[in-house]
This record gives structure tokens, sequence and C-alpha cells, in this order.
């Protein structure tokens, strides 16, 4: 479970990005987060990875609160989160089977487990045909399968995605979308940033609103 209470977040001299946010995702949900550009959507998504602190309030991810989490705990923390970002943010001098297994090799997963789960990764987003090619010879679409490949290698219990489907067409838009609600339905809770409101409203999940950075 994801739980904020009246959290503000106040960059140095600017408006609040975010304010007075109140919110509950519970466990195995997906929701969508929406709003204009600048409501504070990013925000929020790096405040729970504890890439950025909250100015007020409180945030607790699974029962732990997230202010008693130090510099040193923040690591362990963020191994139960995958990550996934618009320009997703792979490695082109590595091949696809290499991108992925990237995480596992930081934990220091045995060679045979992690390709053994590197490959059931790139398996469920259809692209184990693909695990020897280079980023640069797959479509933008491949790209962003790649990345949230490498980022549920880790079975990670949260699946956090800040404007995946940015870059893509509406048929590959739909199709990544399709992907998250596989994991979900997985059991994975899952938080999908995005200003396409013509495609998430087409899903069957709760789409929360952000507006200068309030709930609305």
């Amino acid at each position: 479970m994801i739980k904020l209470e009246h959290v503000v977040k106040r960059y140095s001299g600017e408006r609040d990005a975010l304010k007075r946010v109140s919110l509950v995702i519970d466990k195995s949900e997906m929701v969508f987060v929406t709003g204009h550009s600048g409501a504070g959507k990013s925000t929020l998504l790096r405040l729970i990875m504890i890439l950025e602190r909250p100015t007020r309030g409180r945030i607790a991810v699974n029962d732990i609160d997230l202010k008693f989490i130090g510099s040193k705990e923040i690591a362990e923390y963020r191994r139960q989160i995958g990550m996934i970002f618009q320009d997703h943010r792979l490695l082109f001098d590595r091949s696809v089977l290499d991108n992925v297994l990237l995480p596992l090799t930081i934990l220091g997963t045995d060679r045979r487990e992690a390709h053994r789960r590197a490959r059931a990764a790139l398996d469920k987003v259809h692209l184990l045909r693909r695990e020897r090619a280079m980023p640069l010879e797959l479509s933008a679409g491949e790209q962003q399968r790649v990345g949230i490949a490498r980022a549920v290698v880790t079975r990670p219990s949260i699946l956090l995605a800040d404007e995946p489907t940015g870059n893509l067409d509406p048929d590959l838009s739909r199709e990544v979308m399709l992907l998250f609600d596989e994991f979900n339905r997985a059991g994975v809770t899952v938080v999908v940033v995005s200003h396409n409101l013509s495609l998430i409203s087409q899903l069957d999940h709760r789409i929360i609103f952000l507006k200068e950075g309030s709930l609305i």
C-alpha cells in the first residue's frame, strides 16, 4: 500500500509542486495519474522512489514510513520498486539481454538464475527472440518494452511508470498499457503517470487527477 498524508513539496524559489496531497493506493491496485504539464505528477513518483523528500507531510509504502529511511537504507528500499521512464534509458552499447540483466548483476544474483529471470522478463514483453539485438536495432515501442522488462526483472511489488507512452503512436501506447495491466493482474501494484486521458479512460482502473499540485 502507498499512503500519502498532507504531502507538500516546495522547490526553492518556486511554487508548491504538491499541495497537501492525501492519497491511498491499495496493494495490488493499478492507478493512473494525470493532469496538465507541471501539475505535480512526476514529483509524486519521485517522492515515492525517494529521489526527493517531501517538504511536509508523511509518505508510507508497505507500512514503512519513508521519513525514517536513511541514505544507507534507500538502495534496499528501492529493490521493491521498478521504475520506467519515458526515455527508457537503455545502454546502447549492450545487447537487449545485457540491459535486462543489469539490475540483477548489480544485486549479485547468481549468473544462471539471472539469465533465466532476464529471459523470462523478455518473454513477458514478447521480446525473447530479440535478446541478442542491440537497442538501436529495435523500434521505439520495442525499446520501451525492454525498459519494462528491466524494471520487472527483480520482481518488484510496485511498478512506477512516468509517461511511458509519451513517444509512442496510439497502437503501441495501448500495447504498453496492456502490459502494465498484465503485471497488475499478477499482483503488482502499478502507478502510471500519463497525460493521454483518451487512452487511460478506456482501461478499467482508477484515474487520479492533479491540478497545480492539488488532488481534484
